[in-house]
């Protein structure tokens, strides 16, 4: 007697996916659509909500860009959908527990993880984790204990000049009660009362014409009532690099948007109100403190050079400056965080693939996908996941054919969930998050707010349980 077809109706394939972020749902939406697959997908996360940097890291005053929840909901619907929240991967479940239950196991873990600046002075009180600060203020349950007075500071650097990095500076800028209304956690919003912050330093290694925000981003800023957009002196004489690369056609249009932005915004004069100052051309080499307090940032300043394709790309010189700041924040990227028993690289932060086959010493390890961040790293916005996870899909589906077809273990689809209890793993699943979630919302309502976070854990299932 033959044994069935993988993916067919008498055997249908079974796929681990670890991270309810949008990769991990995108990757669920696009195992669905494959003609004629017969598919079932469990979807884990070591937090017992879903949605990933939807929730944690999309900032309280972007509520539409939140609106994408609403596509993850109707994949969630799906009766081949379950939902496994509040299951730690290297905890909970093993890698190889999930080989046991599943054909196929998909990595969506994202990129968590802040990049270090690696200079001298960067365990000073006063320089902090932009990352952190992101899941802070959006009520993230591993960051809500993190402490970020504001009190104390005047004058803020931030690192970096991509989109987090406008985040960071828009929250810390902008008048609080602007956000009194949003979903931002309770006790970030009382800082940010407190807050003492009248002027913050951008500060890119690039020219502007170079600079990662998107120019939405950086407009938004300067339509902010109260707040004065500042470049620097001369900010925005272009070097005969930048020039010609804006010229040649192979820079990004939002280059040309910016520059353009910025231009004009460098002749606007300053009203005297809270200040975001965008220092271009310079890199941070030292921060300097006294008793242990940052008060300081020693700059380098850079020029910009054209390599053999002419790519314009930033480098140091002799010459330095020094800003007086009392508290600086790493924007300076994201990296994996290393999970037991899955393949990681660390130079690179992500998890090793070949078109989202995961590898191992060069050697393609079966059975293992990935997709989104932990695949390519922390590039792209929230709609970029989903063609990553589409095309690591149709690797998954050109595997199928000749796959070992093993049996199901005992117990079948609810051998996980048995194996789960068995162990004492109190599971979330989509229908009790969504309890939550609409008590989330009328606590929001009660008190003026989009919504009202549970941003611990326990509070959580409580909530749940009681």
């Amino acid at each position: 007697m033959s044994s069935p077809v993988l993916g067919s109706s008498e055997r249908p394939v079974r796929v681990a996916i670890i991270g309810s972020g949008p990769s991990g749902f995108y990757a669920a939406d696009a195992l669905f659509k494959v003609e004629g697959l017969d598919v079932r997908c469990d979807v884990f996360d070591r937090l017992p909500m879903p949605y990933g940097l939807v929730r944690g890291g999309v900032a309280p005053d972007h509520q539409k860009m939140k609106n994408v929840t609403r596509v993850y909901e109707k994949i969630a619907a799906d009766d081949r959908f379950r939902f496994f929240g509040n299951v730690k991967l290297g905890g909970d479940l093993t890698v190889e527990d999930l080989a046991e239950h599943y054909d196929q196991i998909v990595y969506a873990v994202g990129n968590e993880e802040a990049r270090e600046l690696g200079i001298r002075g960067e365990d000073l009180d006063g320089v902090c984790s932009a990352t952190e600060f992101v899941y802070w203020y959006n009520g993230h349950p591993d960051y809500r204990d993190r402490e970020f007075d504001l009190s104390k500071a005047r004058r803020v650097a931030v690192v970096g000049n991509g989109n987090v990095a406008i985040d960071v500076c828009r929250i810390l800028i902008q008048d609080p009660e602007r956000l009194a209304s949003t979903d931002i956690a309770d006790y970030a919003l009382e800082a940010l009362r407190a807050s003492t912050v009248e002027e913050v330093l951008l500060l890119g290694r690039r020219g502007p014409a170079q600079a990662a925000f998107s120019p939405k981003e950086i407009k938004e800023i300067a339509g902010l009532e109260g707040v004065d957009l500042i470049m620097g002196t001369n900010a925005m004489e272009l070097d005969p690099v930048s020039r010609q690369w804006l010229e040649g056609g192979s820079a990004p249009k939002s280059a040309t948007k910016n520059v353009a932005f910025l231009t004009e915004a460098s002749k606007q004069e300053a009203t005297g109100g809270r200040r975001l100052d965008c220092r271009f051309l310079v890199s941070p080499v030292e921060l300097t403190g006294v008793d242990g307090v940052l008060t300081g940032v020693r700059l380098q300043l850079n020029r910009i050079y054209a390599t053999d394709d002419g790519t314009p790309r930033p480098k140091g010189t002799n010459e330095h400056a020094d800003e007086e700041v009392q508290m600086i924040f790493k924007a300076i990227g994201y990296r994996g965080t290393p999970i037991p028993g899955v393949p990681f690289r660390e130079d690179w932060g992500i998890i090793p693939n070949d078109e989202g086959r995961v590898t191992s010493e060069g050697e393609t390890v079966a059975g293992q996908y990935v997709v989104g961040w932990a695949k390519r790293g922390p590039l792209g916005l929230i709609g970029t996941n989903s063609p990553d996870s589409k095309a690591t899909v149709a690797k998954m589906v050109e595997d199928l054919p000749g796959a070992t077809v093993g049996p199901l273990p005992e117990g079948g689809v609810e051998a996980i969930c048995n194996l789960l209890k068995s162990r004492g793993v109190r599971y979330v699943t989509f229908a009790e998050w969504q309890k939550i979630d609409a008590l989330e919302l009328q606590r929001g309502e009660a008190s003026g707010q989009v919504r009202m976070k549970f941003t611990q854990v326990e509070e959580f299932l409580g909530a749940l349980d009681s």
